[in-house]
């Protein structure tokens, strides 16, 4: 029987990717994002043609009434998950004191807000089978703190004391939840970045490039397969920039 993924955030970048390697690795995946579904619809063809499965359930994971109904569809498709990928993300760049009330609700709901609403509803299932992996895609602006990214940072650090908490609540129905913080990845995220922003930022990494968003699906992939005495932790891939 095959196992069953969620993936949020799908059409593009490491959600993308992340959807290729789980089906490639035999997983039904589920795929989501919010306004690309075109690019969503692609991902699904791309899955399709090479012998996967997936279903493609688009929707706003910030609005908890649509993280419900995505759930209800899981749920009648396949009982519920075995692996959740929180990977739904946005940025804003910027000085703190140009943000408005809406910018700031946009980032924290989007990047942090939606974990909780999607682990809320994939927990039950996972906790009746006593087993389940977890794994939030976070950065190390979570740890570190980025200037103009003061959202950005606030979410992440806080997804990072969500995963924390959850392992040690959750490890006792063994269900293990883990983050990966991920560095400069090669992504349309980057894309406000001037060409000597890039090669500036290039240049601060040791490893002396940007990361790509098939080996932080690898990565992610690895953790979806860990062993369970893995849990709690916040994982970095970053070139060792940090």
């Amino acid at each position: 029987m095959k196992k069953n993924v969620l993936i949020t955030g799908s059409s593009r970048g490491i959600g993308r990717a992340c959807a290729l390697a789980f089906a490639d690795r035999g997983y039904h995946v589920f795929i989501n994002c919010r306004n690309s579904v075109d690019r969503l619809e692609a991902v699904a063809q791309d899955i399709r043609s090479a012998g996967g499965t997936c279903a493609v359930l688009p929707g706003d994971v910030s609005n908890p009434d649509i993280v419900r109904s995505m759930f209800a569809s899981i749920s009648s498709a396949c009982g519920g998950l075995d692996v959740l990928v929180n990977n739904a993300g946005r940025a804003y760049f910027g000085l703190l004191t140009d943000m408005s009330d809406e910018d700031w609700r946009s980032v924290i709901d989007t990047d942090l807000s939606s974990a909780f609403y999607c682990c809320r509803e994939a927990i039950p299932y996972m906790v009746s089978r006593k087993m389940g992996k977890i794994i939030n895609i976070s950065s190390m602006w979570g740890t570190a703190g980025a200037s103009c990214e003061a959202a950005y940072s606030a979410a992440k650090a806080g997804l990072h004391g969500l995963t924390k908490a959850l392992a040690k609540e959750l490890a006792p129905s063994n269900i293990q939840v883990n983050a990966l913080a991920c560095g400069v990845i090669d992504t349309e995220m980057n894309s406000h970045l001037t060409s000597e922003e890039r090669t500036a930022l290039e240049d601060e990494i040791p490893a002396g490039r940007y990361g790509t968003p098939e080996e932080t699906a690898a990565m992610i992939l690895l953790l979806s397969e860990s062993p369970s005495y893995l849990t709690g932790q916040i994982i970095g891939l970053d070139g060792a920039i940090l």
